[in-house]
C-alpha cells in the first residue's frame, strides 16, 4: 500500500468547471475570480474578500496596505513557515519572533505582550494545523498596548493600535465561539495551495473586519492596485468598449489569481463542508487508533471550537528528532508518507543569518524535537488510515 502525504481532492466537477473556462475564453483575472470572491466573504461573514496567487502575497500585500515598511516591526511565531516572517522582511521591516508557550504550538502571550515597542504596527499569529488562536488575548494585549502606538498612515490611525494580521493559512473553516476564521482578526489570509483543504493549485484570499471611518471599497481597490502592478484597471475593465486608457499609480506588484484558479476554487468551495466533514472522521479513527500510546496529539474539536482539521499533529514524547527520523524512515519504507510542522524558523540558514539564535526560543525546538505529522486528506479510505496506525504502531515500538 502506498498512502501520500496530502494530494488534492479533485473531482470531475472540478475539471468540468476549468474546462468551462477554457472554453468561456477568459482565463486571467476575470468573472469567475470576482465571483470566488464574493463566496469567500460571504463563507467568512465578512463584508470583502480578496483572492492572490498564494497567501504569502496576501499576507505581504496586507501589510503594505497598512503601510508597513521600513522602521518598523512585525511580532510572529517562531514556531512557524517561513512564509509568516518572510513577507515582513519583503516589505522592510523587522521581523520580531516570539517563542511559543511550554507544550503548545501558539504563541507565548506574555512574551508577545513583553516584545511589543513603540516601532510595533502589527502581530502574525499562525494558525497552526487549522485551531484558531486565543484571538480575545491578543486583542487585550494591543489594546493594552496602545499607548505605545503611533499611527502613521491614514489606516494605521484608524485601527489606532497595533493590528492583527492572521496567518490562517491552515483555518479555513476553523470555528470558535460561534465565529468563522476571517472573523476575529483585523486580516486573515487563507491558503489554497495543492495540500491545503480547499484548494485551486496555487493560491488564497484575504478577508478583513469593518474597520470605522475606512471605506471597504477604497481597501479593495488597494489590494487590486498593488497586486496587478499598480495598474487603475485591470484586464476585464480594459475590455469595454474603448476603455483601453489606463494609468500606472506606482511601480507595484504581480499577484493576482487567474479565473482557472478561481474555477477550482468555486467548487472545491461547494463539495466544502463535505470535505471538512470527512476530514473530522479521519482525526477521529486516528484519534481512537493512538489511543494508549505514548504520545501527544494536537486537539482539533473541543466544546467551543472546531478547527479545519488541516495537520494530524503527534508529539512523540520521550523521542528525541533523530528517533523521530528513524520513524518517519520506516514508515516510508512501509509505504507510508508522513511530514513533520514545522522547523522552528530559528533552525533556518535565512533566520540565522538575520541573527536569531535557536537558543532563544526553547519550547519552540521543545515541540519540534519529536513532532511527526501523519497523513490527513480527504483521498483516504477507511481502510487507509487503519493501515496509518498500524504502521505507525509498529513503528513506535520498534524504537
Amino acid at each position: 500500500m502506498h498512502i501520500a502525504f496530502s494530494p488534492p481532492d479533485i473531482t470531475e466537477e472540478e475539471i468540468a468547471e476549468v474546462a468551462d473556462t477554457l472554453r468561456n475564453g477568459w482565463i486571467t483575472t476575470g468573472p469567475k475570480t470576482k465571483l470566488f470572491e464574493k463566496q469567500i466573504a460571504q463563507y467568512c461573514h465578512t463584508s470583502r474578500a480578496v483572492c492572490l496567487n498564494s497567501a504569502t502575497a496576501c499576507s505581504e500585500m496586507t501589510l503594505r496596505v497598512l503601510g508597513i515598511g521600513p522602521g518598523d516591526e512585525v511580532i510572529t511565531s517562531a514556531y512557524t513557515y517561513t512564509a509568516s516572517a518572510s513577507v515582513i522582511h519583503h516589505v522592510g521591516a523587522k521581523i520580531v519572533l516570539v517563542d511559543v508557550q511550554p507544550d503548545s504550538y501558539e504563541m507565548d502571550y506574555e512574551k508577545l505582550e513583553a516584545a511589543i515597542t513603540e516601532k510595533t504596527k502589527a502581530i502574525i499569529p499562525v494558525d497552526l494545523g487549522g485551531v484558531i488562536c486565543d484571538y480575545e488575548r491578543i486583542f487585550e494585549i494591543v489594546e493594552r498596548k496602545k499607548a505605545l502606538f503611533h499611527g502613521e498612515t491614514k489606516l494605521q490611525k484608524k485601527i489606532g493600535r497595533v493590528a492583527v494580521v492572521a496567518d490562517s493559512a491552515h483555518a479555513f473553516g476553523a470555528v470558535k465561539n460561534g465565529r468563522h476564521s476571517g472573523e476575529f482578526a483585523d486580516f486573515t489570509s487563507f491558503s489554497f495551495h495543492a495540500v491545503k483543504n480547499l484548494t485551486t493549485a496555487e493560491g488564497g484570499a484575504v478577508v478583513w473586519r469593518d474597520i470605522e471611518g475606512v471605506d471597504n471599497e477604497e481597501i479593495y481597490k488597494q489590494y487590486m492596485l498593488l497586486s496587478l502592478h499598480g495598474q487603475s484597471k485591470d484586464a476585464l475593465a480594459k475590455t469595454q468598449l474603448g476603455a483601453w486608457e489606463y494609468d500606472i499609480a506606482a511601480p507595484y506588484f504581480k499577484c493576482n489569481m487567474t479565473d482557472i484558479m478561481a474555477s477550482l476554487g468555486i467548487v472545491q468551495l461547494r463539495r466544502y463542508p463535505a470535505l471538512l466533514k470527512r476530514r473530522k472522521e479521519i482525526i477521529e479513527r486516528y484519534n481512537e487508533g493512538l489511543k494508549g500510546l505514548d504520545v501527544k496529539v494536537l486537539k482539533h474539536f473541543g466544546k467551543n471550537y472546531a478547527s479545519s482539521g488541516h495537520l494530524y499533529l503527534v508529539r512523540l514524547n520521550g523521542k528525541n528528532r533523530e528517533e523521530c527520523n528513524q520513524i518517519i524512515k520506516k514508515m516510508a519504507e512501509a509505504g507510508v508518507a508522513t511530514n513533520v510542522h514545522y522547523k522552528p524558523l530559528p533552525l533556518l540558514t535565512a533566520y540565522k543569518k538575520l541573527g536569531f539564535d535557536m537558543r532563544q526560543y526553547p519550547n519552540a525546538y521543545a515541540m519540534f524535537e519529536n513532532e511527526i505529522t501523519l497523513p490527513l486528506h480527504t483521498k483516504l479510505t477507511n481502510e487507509e488510515v487503519k493501515y496509518v496506525i498500524e504502521v505507525f504502531k509498529k513503528c513506535l515500538s520498534e524504537e
